[in-house]
């Protein structure tokens, strides 16, 4: 069982900026792909970016078509911390976010929901 916590959550305007950080704990052994996810009313939950934090490849990333460019995730290996670096914010960007531990994160893997563990959210609101 994996642990997460999501802090950083604000409301901020559009082009504006935030950082989310997930602290994670428990069996990570074989959960080794953090991922944030976002999820708007009304709208399906998607995956934003991932990071990989196994032995081998560690620290690759992978980012939705939408974040690419403005969104930077990053582990602190010391804190078991995962960052998400938002910049140039957009209204659209407004949503809960989640971050989640799965096992894989190749081949589209990292964005899909099921078999992960999943953090409570923190809530981000971008005004235009």
């Amino acid at each position: 069982q994996v642990r997460l916590l999501e802090s950083g959550g604000d409301s901020v305007q559009a082009g504006g900026s935030l950082r989310l950080s997930c602290d994670f704990s428990g069996d990570t052994y074989s959960s080794k792909c953090m991922v944030w996810f976002r999820q708007a009313p009304g709208k399906e939950r998607e995956g934003v970016a991932a990071i990989w934090t196994g032995s081998t490849d560690s620290g690759t990333t992978y980012y939705a078509d939408s974040v690419k460019g403005r969104f930077t995730i990053s582990r602190d290996r010391n804190e078991n911390t995962v960052y998400l670096q938002m910049d140039s914010l957009k209204s659209e960007d407004s949503a809960m976010y989640y971050c989640a531990a799965g096992a894989l994160c190749y081949g589209g893997r990292w964005s899909g929901t099921a078999g992960k563990s999943w953090g409570q959210g923190t809530q981000v609101t971008v005004s235009s």
